[in-house]
C-alpha cells in the first residue's frame, strides 16, 4: 500500500531576506506554521516583526526566498493574484483598528462578504451571527466614532474572519487598550480562532499575548534568535 502522504503546512517561509534603502530588515527568516496554529512573533522594536507581517499578507514583496500559502507561492504572483488570495484567504487586524468611520460597525463587518461578492441574504445572518459573537449585537448601527476602544477592536476582530480566511494576520492588536480590553480581546481571539480553525500570526510585544499562541519565534536584527512552542 502507499504510504499516505502528510498534510502540507499552510503556511512555508523559506529564508526570506528583505531590505530598504541597503538597510537588511529581514536575513533569512524561515519557519512552518500549520492549519490552525497560533504563532507569536516577539522581539525588540526594528526587529523585522512587522515587516515579516507584511510579507506573509503580500502587502511587502520580499527581495530573496519564498513565501508559500496553501502550496501557493506568493512571490510568483501578480499583483492582482495577491489582491485576490488577501480577499478571500486572509485577515488582518490592527493595532488602530482601520474601521471605515462612515459605516456602521455591522456594515464594517459586512465589507469582506461584499468584495467577495456573498449574497445579501446569506451576508445578513452571518453578521449578524458574529456581532453577537463578539458581544456586540446591540451596537451594529453604531459608527466607530460611538464606539470605545475594546468595541472598536471586537468590530475590527469580526471584520477579519467574518469571510473565514485561512490565516489571520494581527500586529498589536491590543496595543492601543488598557489591560482589561486587552485581556477580553486576546480570549476573544483565542476562542474564535479555536471555533474556525483558522491559523494566527501574532506581532506583540506582550507576554500575556504570546501566551495564547501554540508557538512563540523571537527576532533579532532581522533573523530568528529563538523559536519555541
Amino acid at each position: 500500500m502507499p504510504t499516505p502522504s502528510l498534510p502540507q503546512p499552510l503556511l512555508v517561509v523559506d529564508q526570506v531576506t528583505k531590505a530598504y534603502q541597503q538597510r537588511t530588515v529581514l536575513a533569512g527568516v524561515s519557519f512552518e506554521l500549520e492549519r490552525g496554529q497560533r504563532l507569536a512573533l516577539t522581539g525588540p522594536s526594528g526587529s523585522g516583526k512587522t515587516t515579516l507581517l507584511n510579507c506573509l499578507g503580500g502587502v511587502d514583496r520580499v527581495d530573496a526566498g519564498r513565501i508559500c500559502f496553501q502550496g501557493l507561492d506568493l512571490t510568483q504572483l501578480d499583483a492582482d493574484a495577491l489582491a485576490g488570495l488577501r480577499r478571500r484567504q486572509l485577515g488582518t487586524i490592527f493595532q488602530f483598528f482601520h474601521l471605515l468611520p462612515t459605516l456602521s460597525a455591522a456594515e464594517n463587518v459586512e465589507l469582506p462578504l461584499q468584495l467577495n461578492a456573498v449574497p445579501l441574504a446569506e451576508r445578513i445572518p452571518r453578521v449578524r451571527d458574529l456581532l453577537a459573537r463578539v458581544g456586540l449585537q446591540h451596537r451594529a448601527d453604531a459608527r466607530p466614532g460611538q464606539l470605545s476602544g475594546g468595541e472598536m477592536q471586537r468590530v475590527a476582530i469580526a471584520r477579519a474572519l467574518i469571510h473565514r480566511p485561512a490565516l489571520l494576520l494581527a500586529d498589536e492588536p491590543t496595543g492601543n487598550l488598557d489591560s482589561a480590553n486587552g485581556t477580553n480581546i486576546l480570549e476573544l481571539l483565542r476562542e474564535l480562532t479555536d471555533e474556525t480553525g483558522t491559523a494566527l500570526v501574532l506581532v506583540t510585544h506582550s507576554r500575556e499575548a504570546a501566551r495564547i499562541c501554540h508557538r512563540e519565534i523571537t527576532l533579532r536584527d532581522g533573523r530568528i534568535e529563538t523559536s519555541r512552542n
